[in-house]
Order: structure tokens, then sequence, then C-alpha cells
């Protein structure tokens, strides 16, 4: 498939696109029915984030219903809205945490990564909430209530690529004007799986768990109801997979993921792979890239954000996720995604 690299698409060809996946990937395997989508993120400090969100916009046979972002910086909710907008998705909703401030990413670890996010929002501004128009996201819970109640019985697949305050909200809330039910039993009514790139397997302490609110963490994972599936990409899976360097490279020349890429970590340099291999996931299953880890127990999340698999034959519905392939296999596969899905709407 490292042939197909090269090819220049034409502009826009949907369609064509469309059925170019199905013959060109077909080492991914596609899930029979569509998926419904909500992506909940924290497009701020990484760019796999804006990776993610491509993948999101523009696999086939995925139905993006929303995006929650779960850090509170507005040019996050602006970026994740310009990014939709570019592959196509005007209307998606955003969602944001209140209240909500103007701050950027700076690299206070390593001081070599470049943030990008205010520079997508500006530079690509528009979809459902363009530049300077922060108050048409909504609040988190809100959407994620409205969102589900609106959505078909067991049909809707969370990917949760980040921090854990908004689905925390979704379990504590209550009876609105956009159901009846309570947080956990509309979980039940509607959501098919959480998907949650988080953690490590069989043991680990990972940021996504610790670095913004453990306890909310703890209180998803270890609260989740028990017959909806949950299932968690750690650490160790994503940072075998490096991608990004052939998007710098090859993709269109107006991409907004190419740009985010060059400013994070620079031309033809690779980023690690966590959030887009966790969408990957949510949106076509396990396909020829993944297996499962276990075959029974479940994940327990400590109050410090530190989490551990335990073992129970009667737990079922928790699994955490392994590659099948070698690594460089999938992250040759998943750069010819960003790049087909990029070249959708190449301008």
């Amino acid at each position: 498939m490292a042939s197909f690299l090269n090819v220049i698409l034409a502009p826009r060809r949907i369609f064509n696109l469309t059925l170019a996946y199905f013959s060109l990937y077909a080492s991914v395997t596609y899930a029979a029915s569509r998926k419904y989508l909500i992506v909940d993120t924290d497009l701020f400090s990484d760019v796999d984030d804006a990776g993610a969100l491509l993948l999101a916009a523009t696999l086939p046979n995925t139905s993006l219903l929303a995006v929650n972002v779960n850090v509170n910086s507005t040019y996050s909710a602006l970026a994740a809205s310009a990014l939709l907008n570019h592959y196509g998705h005007p209307s998606v909703p955003i969602g944001l945490p209140r209240p909500y401030i103007n701050s950027s990413f700076f690299d206070t670890w390593a001081f070599e990564l470049g943030e990008y996010a205010s520079k997508v929002a500006y530079h690509w501004s528009g979809g459902s909430v363009p530049w300077f128009k922060i108050e048409k996201t909504w609040e988190s819970v809100e959407l994620y209530r409205k969102t589900l109640a609106e959505a078909p019985d067991g049909s809707v697949t969370i990917a949760s690529i980040g921090f854990f305050e908004n689905l925390s909200g979704l379990l504590n809330s209550t009876a609105d004007k956009y159901s009846d039910l309570s947080g956990p039993a509309l979980i039940k009514k509607k959501v098919a799986e959480l998907v949650i790139m988080g953690g490590g397997y069989p043991a680990g302490h990972e940021f996504n768990f610790w670095g913004d609110n453990p306890l909310a963490t703890a209180h998803v994972v270890n609260h989740w109801p028990h017959k909806i599936p949950l299932t968690f990409l750690g650490t160790e899976v994503g940072e075998m997979v490096s991608s990004g360097a052939a998007l710098t490279l090859l993709g269109p020349a107006n991409d907004p993921v190419k740009a985010a890429y060059n400013w994070y970590v620079g031309y033809n340099t690779t980023r690690f792979s966590w959030d887009p291999l966790t969408v990957a996931y949510a949106c076509q299953g396990l396909g020829t890239w993944f297996e499962y880890g276990n075959k029974g127990g479940y994940n327990y999340v400590f109050p410090n954000g530190s989490n551990v698999w335990r073992e129970d034959k009667k737990r079922t519905n928790q699994h955490y996720l392994k590659l099948k392939v070698g690594n460089e296999t999938v992250a040759r596969e998943l750069d010819e995604l960003y790049l087909e899905g990029a070249r959708m709407w190449e301008q």
C-alpha cells in the first residue's frame, strides 16, 4: 500500500474516495453498520488529537455526532470547529467546559513542542464555532445529554481521548429537558461502547488518568455501567506507533492537520499515536491492527490516577487493546489513512 502515497487525488471527489477507502484499505476491517461517534478530546497540548479528529471526520461508515472538548481553552474549541469544518462537518456541535479562558499551550517539559491550536483556529476558522464566536459552544454535559437523547438506542460510541470531567458530569447528571433519564440510565439506553485512551496495561500511571482530575477518572472508570462495553488503549500501545511525518511531506498544502504537525513537532517528524489509534478502533473495531489483551476482568483506577487490571471471570464487558501486527505496519497504514482523509478535502 505504500505505493499509493504518491497518488494525487482530485479535490472533493468524496464518493469516489469513499469507495477507494474500501479497496485501498482492505486490511482494516470495517464494521457492517454505521458508527455514531462522539469524541471527547483534550485538543491542546498534543497534536495527536488533531490527527484523531481527522480520522473521526473522514473515516468511512462513521457519523460524527458531536465533539466535547475537556480542557477549558477557547482555542481548543475553536480549533476543533475549524478542523471539522475543513473536513466537511460544519454543523457538528462543540462542547466546552465552563468557565473557559483564552489559554494557549507552552511546552514547559522539554521546551521543544510548538503550539498549534490557536493557529489552526484562526487560519481555518469556520464550522459551528468560528473565530470570536466561542459563545456558540455548548456546555459539555448538556451536549452529551442532548446528543445521546436524540440518537438511536444502543448506537453511540464515545471515544475519550483526554480527561474525564465531562464524562463524570454525564454520569452525575439528572433528568432535564432532553431526557427524563438519569445519566447512568441514559448511558445504558444509548451508548454502545466507551473507548478510552488512558492508563497502562496490565498496570500503569498515565497522564490522561492523573493529569487533570484523577478522581473524575476513577469515578468514570470504576462506576461505568457494567453491561456497557468499555475498551482501553494504553500508553504502551500508542508509544509503539509513530505517525504524521508522511502527512507533512505529502499532504495537501492547505491541510490544517498537516500544519498542526509542522507547528507542533516540525516538518517530516513523527509523533506517538495514542489518540488516532483510539479513534481508529472506535470507528472500525479490532480489524487487523488490534486484539484484546484479556479475556475477562476489569480496570480499576485509584484516587491518584494509577490503574491496575483485576482478574474476574464474571466481568466480560471490559477489554484492553494490544497490537496484532507489527507497529511499523500499523504506522504506515495509519499515515495512509491521514493522507486519504486529507486529500478528500484538498483545496
